[in-house]
């Protein structure tokens, strides 16, 4: 499904470009090649119908932009740091010694040597 609206989606922005290079502006642009369909569209010429075509085709490039952001979001509800998986890491650091015992009876320090 994603694949028709994106193709879709390309198509129509093709259309919307053509659609807004032909109308006719202040500096003319592409308009001033469509000269020829001003008797096929009326006495106005092609400016009330292109204006009305370009925002149809406009609605319609909006309304399936948020299709395929909805389709895509569907699509990918679970993110790639979610497949990551945690190992605990390995302890490859000593250990701790633990304290020594004393092998004095009597929990005294040893006197400090004297001097002569």
């Amino acid at each position: 499904m994603t694949t028709i609206v994106l193709v879709l989606q390309f198509v129509l922005a093709i259309i919307l470009t053509i659609a807004v290079l032909l109308q006719k502006s202040s500096s003319i642009g592409l308009g001033a090649y469509s000269g020829s369909n001003e008797s096929l569209f009326g006495a106005k010429g092609p400016a009330g119908f292109l204006a009305k075509f370009t925002f149809v085709v406009g609605f319609l490039f909006i309304l399936n932009t948020l299709a395929l952001g909805y389709f895509y979001n569907q699509a990918k509800k679970a993110s790639l740091a979610e497949q990551i998986k945690v190992q605990k890491p390995i302890k490859k650091y000593p250990t701790i010694p633990s304290v020594p015992t004393t092998t004095n009876k009597t929990d005294e320090a040893p006197k400090a040597p004297t001097t002569k």
